[in-house]
């Protein structure tokens, strides 16, 4: 090529990425009321009839061709006061018989139902916005979104409703300012878009056009004129709960009544404080425990809703896990410190939360600040003499504390820029405190093409007479713009890295390198709505020493039809593996031999009142004489609008297995076994209409990990395996793990915030060394131990400062 043309191409290719990127965007004005509209969805208030419409709606799913015809169009208008923002939305349909209404409670706004959603960005930033949803059937939703994050556990109060006619359906939303964040200037600079979602005719529709194939939904959003001068009234709610608790165990029953508090209060516009004073969370869902094996913890989801609800500024950089506050103790008694005759009662399986606030919000100038701060209890253990009576008690968990700062800049609309810490510190000096800082980087190029992202961490470990430093990098590329794409990137720790007190990390030590690609349609075809297929491969490696662990290549695939029919799978190659971390002993290691694992599923309709979900994986190691076998069968049956069931089965069988059973200061033991395994769960939900309903959520899961064969090895140092004796009468390593969960619930949302749960739950677990014996037979035993019954009911009410303010008045 010329390379006088050189420069000439570069700049045309430059444009041509902006004018791409740069739509035009829309706008809507809002307008100024004194009279607010009744929230009914009936939208014959004349505050609407005085607001010119906004429509032109465009496709974005499942793809940005075709037109809209006029008798599905959907318009929009705006309008606010001091007190909160208004929308009504003209969703026009002239068959809405057929529009899909399953009924569902608050967030499960992806039922089969249509949706409209209003995403709103108060500082028009082009990543963060507060999104709200109302279904055909009337159920209302919220969410906090980024770029690439959309958290439905954050929760706000507002109003909407629907109605119908012959024409189509229409939704009407009140959204108070307490549920929203702006800065404090005279005129708002706000971005919004709205979606419909036509769930019969598998399409969504958005206000202002977004390009499939570059960048984010948030950053294509259209602008608001008009909203200015506003003065918002205080910003403090209340959310004060009462329970009370009833539970029989093995014959003995014990009640409990508890309140609490939480509460919310508007620092300024921009920032918002959440506090929990006294938390209870009996009624949190169950942990879905089950039989470890491996050499890593076993770790569950959140369930907390304060843990859960508008944390998306204290997730930066993925070194805070919310469930290390109130975990169990980190101390213990120990054999040695029992003296003669003394026995410990078992140590609590967690800790009581006193109490923890959250402040966090963003500045004019896209800065956003977090601080997070939880106090647990000093917890202890009984020691008693059974020979004398006399007790005494160790501490196990002292009165503790965890902090947590974080400041993101964001910046160009789609990059940002953070540096966050973590602090614990627990009282007395026998205990271990922790530090972890980070700075995490999202940067991305005007075109959106190409982005950087990444994390760098320093943690700090402080023992009773030590210190320990470690460290941690993260660094991606990837093109993200167009059908092809490409990244690599690279992850490094090394061995004293940990970051476990108000962190989680499985494993540190390690130097690993990735490389990918690929290909992904963004417009239907005539068979698919869209499909996507990814090559990989991965390097990996030890910190140190620098030695070789694994090498693994893949592929794997996604594909939906137009009859919304979805299959898929991939197939992973990975290379003889050195393990240095299921001996549970510093510097040696086993190497397992390569091994090949396909992976393939199908979805079907869930549009159709049966649908079903099935996923099969087999993996075979080609040295090693084991196979690993599973399967995983997801029917589901909507009986009406009012009632969907869902059964899932898994069954896994994993063939002469191998893996640490023991050690002793010379040798390391491993067994050789069968692990299988069923779960079997049930989900079910009646719902009586948007705001009461009854759900049952049922879940047994049964493992076995059965080495009767009497086949074990000592390790060798080589990292591979000589055939040994093994006395298990010792330490007997079959296991028969059985456990049973259920919990029917009836829940009413009574009123905008409040909401009343009435729960009863049965619990069972066994766990012994009949490896051999079946499923049933297992069941039996678990049915022989004594049942934890549980009956709860929990009310919570929502209290807005300025309503009271108002009934004081009167």
């Amino acid at each position: 090529m010329n390379r006088k043309l050189r420069p000439i191409l570069s700049v045309l290719l430059m444009l041509h990425a902006l004018i791409l990127f740069s739509q035009e965007k829309k706008e809507i004005t809002a307008k100024r009321i004194t009279t607010a509209p009744k929230i009914d969805g009936i939208l014959d208030d004349q505050v609407w009839k005085d607001i010119p419409a906004s429509g032109d709606f465009r496709m974005w799913q499942p793809g940005n061709e075709g037109t809209i015809p006029e008798n599905l169009r959907t318009e929009v208008k705006m309008a606010y006061d001091n007190k909160a923002v208004y929308f009504a939305a003209y969703l026009y349909d002239d068959q809405p018989d057929k529009i899909l209404k399953q009924f569902s409670q608050r967030d499960n706004v992806f039922a089969q139902a249509d949706f409209f959603n209003i995403s709103i960005n108060t500082y028009n930033d082009g990543i963060n916005e507060t999104r709200f949803f109302i279904t055909s059937a009337g159920t209302i939703g919220d969410a906090r979104a980024d770029q690439f994050n959309e958290d439905f556990s954050y929760n706000v109060v507002f109003s909407a409703k629907i109605s119908y006619d012959e024409k189509g359906w229409y939704a009407e939303f009140r959204i108070p300012y307490n549920a929203l964040r702006f800065p404090e200037v005279a005129v708002q600079d706000w971005s919004i878009n709205f979606f419909r979602r036509l769930q019969n005719r598998n399409e969504t529709h958005s206000w202002n056009f977004v390009d499939n194939e570059v960048g984010q939904r948030t950053q294509y959003n259209g602008l608001v004129r008009g909203v200015e001068n506003i003065n918002p009234p205080l910003r403090l709610t209340f959310f004060p709960f009462v329970q009370g608790l009833a539970t029989n165990f093995d014959g003995e029953t014990e009640t409990d009544f508890s309140a609490g508090l939480d509460v919310k209060y508007g620092l300024s516009d921009s920032f918002t404080l959440d506090a929990t004073l006294i938390p209870d969370f009996g009624q949190a869902a169950f942990d879905e425990v089950r039989l470890n094996l491996g050499p890593f913890e076993q770790t569950f989801g959140e369930n907390r809703q304060f843990f859960t609800e508008g944390t998306e500024l204290f997730n930066k950089g993925n070194i805070f896990f919310s469930r290390r506050v109130g975990n169990g103790p980190t101390g213990f008694v120990s054999d040695d410190e029992l003296m003669e005759n003394e026995i410990a009662e078992e140590a609590p399986s967690k800790v009581n939360l006193l109490n923890a606030i959250k402040i966090s919000g963003r500045t004019k100038g896209n800065l956003g600040i977090g601080f997070f701060n939880a106090v647990t209890e000093k917890t202890e253990v009984r020691i008693t003499d059974t020979i004398t009576g006399n007790q005494r008690s160790k501490v196990v968990e002292p009165l503790a504390n965890y902090n947590i700062f974080v400041l993101d800049q964001q910046f160009n609309n789609n990059s940002s820029l953070s540096l966050i810490n973590t602090n614990v510190t627990r009282n007395g000096s026998d205990f271990r405190d922790a530090n972890v800082t980070g700075l995490v980087w999202n940067l991305a190029n005007k075109a959106n093409s190409y982005r950087l992202t990444g994390r760098s961490i320093v943690s700090q470990v402080n023992l009773p007479g030590d210190n320990i430093a470690g460290f941690r990098s993260e660094l991606d590329f990837d093109r993200i713009k167009g059908k092809w794409r490409y990244g690599f990137g690279h992850d490094l720790a090394n061995t004293t890295f940990d970051i476990n007190d108000l962190g989680v990390n499985f494993r540190n030590n390690f130097n690993s390198f990735r490389v990918s690609t690929s290909y992904q349609i963004f417009e239907p075809t005539k068979v698919f709505n869209n499909y996507r297929i990814n090559l990989f491969a991965r390097h990996r490696r030890l910190y140190k020493p620098s030695v070789q662990t694994s090498n693994s290549i893949g592929v794997d695939w996604f594909f939906v039809t137009r009859e919304r029919f979805a299959f898929g799978g991939f197939t992973i190659y990975d290379s003889d593996t050195d393990d240095y971390f299921e001996p549970r002993v510093d510097g040696r290691f086993v190497t397992f031999s390569e091994n090949l694992g396909v992976n393939l599923w199908v979805s079907s309709d869930y549009r159709k009142k049966f649908a079903y979900d099935v996923r099969v994986f087999h993996r075979n190691w080609f040295e090693d004489d084991q196979q690993t076998y599973s399967m995983n069968l997801s029917p589901r049956y909507r009986f009406s609008d009012k009632l969907l069931v869902v059964w899932a089965t898994d069954y896994s069988i994993r063939k002469r297995n191998f893996g640490y059973i023991d050690n002793n200061d010379t040798d390391v033991f491993l067994g050789q076994r069968d692990i299988t395994t069923i779960e079997n769960s049930l989900s079910a939900s009646y719902n009586f209409d948007p705001y009461k309903a009854i759900n049952l959520r049922f879940r047994n899961f049964w493992s076995t990990a059965d080495y009767s064969e009497n086949v074990f090895y000592v390790l060798n140092n080589d990292g591979s395996r000589t055939q040994a004796d093994y006395d298990i009468s010792q330490n007997d390593p079959n296991t028969n793990f059985n456990i049973w969960n259920l919990d029917l619930s009836f829940s009413w949302r009574f009123a905008p915030g409040s909401e009343a749960t009435l729960l009863y739950r049965n619990q069972i677990f066994n766990q012994d060394e009949l490896s051999m014996i079946n499923y049933t037979d297992s069941l039996d035993n678990l049915f022989g131990q004594p049942i934890q019954h549980t009956l709860s009911l929990r009310v919570v009410y929502f209290l807005d400062i300025n309503n009271l303010k108002g009934s004081f008045k009167g």
